[in-house]
């Protein structure tokens, strides 16, 4: 047994032992499980919330796992505390880095290193231009930090031929209603759209509970008019030298434009374009108003590029994304419908030994589950399968037992989202945009 396994063993005879419990968690950090940890973290915490190794080491774990809000959340409030590590401050350099402040970044992590030298990282430190005298190191970063220069390498992205199709989307149809008026109509019949003097492209922004499928449907809407699909994620932006992000958008941008029809697909999008009036830092400001003239078109013609973007928190996004010509069709994404329901569980099960199975039945039982939770089922069912066959060694297959079974474990994750969507939808529903949530809740 090695030293994680035994551990494991050691914590679950005894859950009270905080010192116990975070020794695993730095272990699990360590050899790359950040999930675990994070759980782990989590869990002792709820014994010792005030332990601030525990704090420190649940912000670390979010940030292995690309979860930079989360830690900062966390990081931000240490770093008030008179006694707060050289390890915060490192910690908190590196999160501000990662969204683009890096003169905030260099101050942090020289505050870091004075406050206790074993913080130190030289990697990082090299990254940001810190030199090991104070002068030298404002030097050395203003230098490194020369923005759009020729020699910097370009950002760019697989483009890439997706053959899933709307058939292979379950349920959505009203979404996928608007995406054909928007999107697919006008490259089927440019004639008429010309006629009329309207271009072909333009944006849409779907919202919704996290696992519900905007990325997916995002990936169908290209299979289904046979467009290049290139996926944008926070790290494909963000750089943390000033004016590389923007330089890097403006390439994702291009490379759209030269394999058009493409469809431009921004996960997260409230991640690169949060409201500028709760920005502090210049550079967020800065790729903001880049990413607004990229949609508007102003140096290059955006004809034939189709933007998609897809956020969990409209409510984050600046305003100034919602002006006509820009995403000016915002769509609710909510939990599938029972018919729906059935249909996702059909296409999770497809190519699976089944027997009977009663899809109506299953999706009156997984009634606020996403599209993510009912996948979750299928596999909770498929794995309760699997040790049964270990031990049998006959594969038998999914009942509607199985399946049952997996929903009663696995609980709807679109709870807590719309617990805080809620709120938005009824005190901070300027011009009506959240009317879908109130719909969806009957609230309205």
């Amino acid at each position: 047994m090695d030293e994680l396994e035994t551990l494991r063993e050691a914590v679950r005879f005894t859950p009270h032992n905080i010192p116990l419990r975070r020794h695993l968690a730095d272990v699990l950090l360590k050899r790359g499980l950040a999930a675990e940890a994070e759980q782990e973290y989590r869990d002792a915490l709820a014994l010792a919330p005030d332990d601030p190794a525990l704090k420190l080491g649940l912000a670390r774990a979010f940030f292995h796992q690309g979860k930079g809000s989360h830690a900062l959340v966390i990081v931000e409030d240490m770093a008030k505390q008179s006694d707060a590590s050289g390890d915060v401050y490192v910690l908190h350099a590196k999160l501000l880095a990662a969204s683009g402040d890096v003169a905030h970044a260099v101050r942090q992590y020289q505050r870091g290193v004075k406050k206790d030298g074993d913080a130190a990282d030289p990697e990082f430190a090299a990254r940001l231009g810190v030199g090991a005298d104070e002068r030298e190191s404002e030097t050395v970063d203003g230098k490194v930090r020369a923005a759009w220069s020729d020699d910097e390498p370009l950002a760019t992205a697989e483009v890439e031929r997706p053959t899933v199709r709307f058939d292979d989307v379950g349920g959505m149809q009203e979404v996928k209603e608007e995406i054909r008026l928007k999107i697919i109509h006008p490259l089927q019949h440019p004639e008429l759209y010309k006629a009329y003097g309207k271009a072909i492209g333009g944006g849409i922004l779907m919202y919704g509970p996290p696992g519900c499928g905007k990325t997916y449907l995002a990936r169908a809407t290209a299979g289904e008019i046979k467009a290049g699909f290139i996926s944008v994620g926070i790290s494909d932006v963000l750089d943390m030298w000033i004016g590389n992000s923007e330089r890097n958008l403006h390439e994702l941008f291009e490379q759209a434009r030269r394999n058009r029809p493409c469809v431009l697909f921004f996960d997260e999008v409230d991640a690169l374009g949060a409201s500028r009036s709760d920005m502090r830092q210049h550079a967020g400001r800065m790729l903001i108003n880049q990413f607004l003239s990229e949609m508007d078109g102003v140096a290059s013609s955006n004809e034939g590029v189709l933007i998609l973007a897809a956020t969990n928190a409209p409510w984050h996004l600046d305003s100034a994304f919602r002006r006509p010509g820009r995403f000016d069709r915002i769509l609710f994404v909510p939990p599938p419908d029972a018919a729906a329901r059935a249909a996702i569980l059909r296409l999770h099960v497809r190519g699976k030994p089944v027997e009977d199975l009663d899809f109506d039945h299953l999706a009156k039982k997984t009634e606020g589950f996403s599209g993510a939770d009912l996948r979750a089922v299928v596999d909770l069912a498929v794995e309760a399968k699997l040790r049964q066959a270990m031990k049998s060694g006959v594969p038998q297959p999914l009942t509607t037992k199985d399946l049952a079974a997996g929903a009663s474990t696995q609980k709807p994750t679109t709870r807590e989202w719309f617990a805080s969507a809620r709120n938005y939808a009824l005190y901070s529903n300027q011009g009506g945009i959240y009317d879908d949530i109130l719909t969806y809740l009957k609230l309205k």
